[in-house]
């Protein structure tokens, strides 16, 4: 069986406090992304045991083992010991650790996949809890409609945002932002104005108050986002941010407007939605 996981975009992000467990208490609104991982998972022919994982495209750094994907079988295996063997390849075309939820997303496309195939019977509320365990965001790509997330990131309530009549330019310059030390780059506090609120706005509102509070932070110790989300103004984007805590800036435009935008080679660049 494959399944095609999808991105998303954060449309603004305040960091509110810190809380008493290590987590931070957030407030953000996900919009799924039409760009697509590929995920394949089919039965083990041989006499092997457990899974095994094979991947193509974008590389995927660090330990397999620490792989979102591996992790969701093993968790699942340890409560489903006849879980049976089986190859997983994934095809990555989001890149990692750029603020865009590819990881979290193939995480939870493995546990709703598996739970299909296997017919492990486990409903949505289930699906969501174990996606929980992998990962703040994950449970975000069980849902994958537009939602107002709070708690954090695992409390959703899906929202009428509908940004179809845009087309969508979405950049990443390469740069690797650590997720831990950007949260120590923040000052919590509660804003003036919720996004839930926000968010109902005209998209050409949006600029100055759906904001990214990573955003900031970020550009000052990479200028390049900053240059980026400028470039993106002055080509005429309704509305241009940084995607959860970067390197992934995307800018909207009106979909019969594609822009004629030039960034350096490296950079993986996508235009979306575009007539």
């Amino acid at each position: 069986m494959v399944v095609f996981p999808n991105a998303k975009i954060n449309l603004g992000l305040r960091i509110l406090e810190k809380r008493n467990d290590g987590y931070h208490e957030l407030e953000t609104v996900f919009y799924p992304l039409p760009l697509y991982d590929a995920l394949e998972i089919i039965r083990r022919p041989d006499d092997g045991n457990g899974l095994q994982f094979r991947s193509s495209g974008l590389t995927i750094a660090g330990d397999i083992n620490d792989n979102l994907c591996v992790k969701a079988y093993e968790l699942l295996k340890r409560d489903f010991p006849a879980l049976p063997a089986v190859i997983m390849h994934l095809q990555k075309a989001i890149p990692s650790g750029a603020g865009l939820g590819g990881g979290s997303a193939d995480a939870s496309f493995v546990l709703r996949l598996l739970n299909q195939a296997c017919d492990l019977g486990l409903s949505t509320t289930q699906l969501l809890d174990y996606s929980l365990r992998l990962g703040s965001d994950c449970p975000f790509f069980l849902i994958n409609k537009p939602a107002y997330a709070t708690g954090r990131g695992e409390l959703l309530e899906t929202v009428p945002v509908d940004l179809s009549s845009y087309g969508f330019v979405v950049i990443n310059p390469g740069i690797h932002v650590p997720t831990g030390p950007a949260f120590s780059w923040l000052s919590p506090a509660r804003p003036s104005e919720s996004l839930k609120q926000l968010i109902h706005l005209p998209v050409d509102e949006w600029r100055g108050r759906v904001i990214n509070d990573f955003e900031k932070p970020v550009a000052e110790r990479y200028p390049v986002i900053q240059e980026i989300i400028e470039q993106l103004y002055a080509a005429g984007a309704v509305y241009a941010s940084m995607s959860g805590s970067g390197s992934t800036v995307y800018g909207l435009f009106a979909a019969d407007k594609k822009p004629p935008l030039v960034f350096p080679p490296e950079y993986l660049v996508k235009n979306i939605g575009f007539n």
